[in-house]
């Protein structure tokens, strides 16, 4: 693996928690790589790439907000400033959620959507031309099994993460001449803090940690899985626990995969 990402600059969203951070540690023992993180907390940034042992001249922190996608070209432009070039560029960030569609308020719907897939589009258009004029590069994204597959309580999620598939996989295809690599990630249930943080039907923060999400893959053992895939160019992967046959069910036996999920409790 890290002779993949050895000498190499690569920009992780979401970097203060969770997979990013699983990935910042991985990445920072494992490489010699040099790193920006970024998420909304500057802080917690300071934190993680302290606590993954990082020296100072490894990694830099760059606060952004997704939400904000029209200072994407600006942020992107911040990021290449720090080490002269992005060679990888994770977009690991965004929000997911804990509640019935038809008891999401729509503009819970739209912020799931403007995080999820405009924001990383956004910055993803902004990174390319500087791929391009150095020759290459490599854009994994962070989508979920819920990309794949719908199920209950995850509506707005699914339809933000199932969009991120049609984008990038055309991005992938339109990129393929100009040496620009695209991985997709599907998560399974992923010990992390996204159960907590997931919006609720009004807006609010759900606040507790699901059953399956503390039960699911640990977060460093997954980031090793996940740069893997991402050091194999693999264009696609799938990784988690069993709930990874939902996949090949919704492929070989829909109707069986609709009357699991329709039945599971989920949360």
């Amino acid at each position: 693996m890290n002779s993949y990402f050895n000498d190499k600059v690569i920009w992780i969203t979401g970097a203060s928690s969770g997979i990013g951070e699983a990935l910042v540690k991985e990445l920072a023992v494992s490489t010699n790589a040099k790193i920006i993180l970024s998420s909304r907390n500057k802080d917690q940034l300071e934190k993680a790439a302290e606590k993954a042992g990082l020296s100072d001249n490894r990694y830099a922190v760059l606060p952004l907000d997704l939400m904000n996608y029209k200072e994407m070209t600006s942020t992107a432009g911040k990021a290449i400033e720090q080490f002269g070039k992005i060679d990888i560029l994770i977009n690991n960030a965004g929000l997911s959620q804990r509640s019935l569609a038809m008891e999401t308020d729509i503009e819970v719907d739209k912020r799931l959507m403007d995080i999820d897939y405009i924001g990383t589009v956004a910055l993803t258009k902004a990174v390319i031309p500087f791929m391009i004029k150095n020759g290459g590069g490599h854009i994994a994204v962070v989508s979920s099994l819920m990309g794949l597959f719908g199920a209950p309580m995850r509506s707005g999620y699914a339809a933000a993460k199932h969009a991120l598939h049609g984008f990038f996989d055309s991005l992938r295809a339109e990129l393929f001449d100009k040496n620009i690599k695209v991985t997709i990630i599907c998560p399974g249930f992923i010990q992390t803090n996204i159960s907590i943080h997931a919006v609720t039907g009004d807006g609010s923060l759900q606040g507790t940690m699901d059953d399956a999400t503390r039960k699911g893959m640990p977060a460093d053992l997954f980031a090793k899985k996940m740069l893997t895939a991402i050091g194999k160019c693999r264009n696609q992967k799938s990784i988690g626990g069993k709930e990874v046959i939902g996949v090949y069910l919704k492929r070989f036996f829909p109707a069986l995969l609709t009357k699991i999920v329709r039945k599971a409790k989920v949360v």
